[in-house]
């Protein structure tokens, strides 16, 4: 199954971003949203789990989860905006993903058998960083990665 994965939108949800969502079975935004009807929109495509960034302190964007706890395909997806501020221990609690956004930069890290991924910032350009979403694939027995540049930095 793939899943989409999308962060820090900040209220600008570009065509390239839609389009490249198009077939998720689920879509997963990491927060900093901007504006609410980016959900409606994503909500639209695929299944939708948001949680609250740090830019969304009012309107019904202020009202999401800080975290969220999801399952698909038969793994554990723990997310929040920031990692710096993970506050429990993802192996302990059998958690096979978290996924973040919140440093606007692209990542795809293993640790002690835990994925840690980060799509990048799919809204408006910031410094020389790329415009970028993710897709998770995930079967009983494998998570791939990906992180898809909208635009060239």
């Amino acid at each position: 199954m793939r899943f989409g994965v999308i962060s820090d939108t900040h209220g600008l949800l570009r065509a390239e971003a839609l389009a490249a969502l198009q077939g998720s079975q689920h879509i997963l935004h990491a927060g900093d949203v901007g504006n609410v009807a980016i959900l409606d929109r994503l909500r639209a495509i695929a299944p939708l789990t948001a949680i609250r960034g740090n830019v969304d302190v009012v309107g019904a964007c202020a009202q999401l989860p800080d975290t969220q706890l999801v399952q698909l395909a038969g793994h554990s997806i723990y997310m929040l905006h920031d990692r710096q501020t993970l506050d429990l221990d993802p192996v302990a609690a059998g958690i096979a993903v978290v996924v973040s956004g919140h440093s606007h930069h692209p990542a795809i890290q293993w640790h002690k058998g835990v994925l840690y991924f980060n799509p990048g910032s799919a809204g408006p350009r910031r410094f020389s960083m790329p415009v970028s979403l993710g897709f998770l694939t995930i079967t009983e027995t494998a998570i791939e990665p990906r992180v898809v540049e909208l635009l060239p930095s």
